[in-house]
């Protein structure tokens, strides 16, 4: 394995690390809890726990599909709405109401919580796109492609599906 994979590999897996083994280890370890913070968007606890089941299978399929380079391309793009919307239901720091507060303040902890979602969502989309400056049409024209990120330039355009 070359250099350019191992540091690709490295880069990959910091960008799921938070997902694989983090988040979804403490939806198995404390699921309760985990229920109980779905239930604070939706409501029914059925719902919830399907939310919860959902978004546990995206955090470790997804992210084995980024890591490894299996369709990674729509597995980066599915993190991504996944961070936002994550950012959206649970970091909604305009409804805390201390935004302004002159001290540390739960509104201005969430704000930092929501970019950071959003900011990790955007990492993603540089995956969608080609950090090699690719864009989407290798994405559009085969969606669950990989990207190949272990190949060298050597074995593989980026171009290619």
């Amino acid at each position: 394995m070359s250099t350019a994979a191992i540091v690709a590999l490295f880069v990959r897996y910091g960008l799921v690390m938070l997902f694989l083994p983090f988040s979804a280890l403490d939806k198995v370890v404390g699921f309760r809890g985990a229920v109980k913070q779905a239930q604070e968007v939706f409501r029914p606890r059925r719902l919830a726990v399907l939310i919860l089941m959902c978004g546990l299978a995206i955090e470790v399929i997804m992210s084995l599909g980024v890591v490894t380079g299996v369709a990674d391309r729509m597995a980066a793009l599915v993190l991504a709405a996944y961070c936002a919307a994550t950012a959206a239901l649970y970091k909604r720091f305009w409804r805390a109401g201390d935004f302004w507060a002159p001290d540390d303040s739960k509104g201005r902890g969430l704000f930092w919580d929501f970019l950071k979602n959003l900011s990790l969502g955007a990492g993603f989309l540089l995956i969608v796109v080609g950090a090699n400056g690719s864009g989407l049409r290798p994405f559009l024209a085969h969606p669950l492609a990989s990207s190949h990120p272990y190949a060298s330039t050597r074995d593989h355009s980026p171009e290619s599906p």
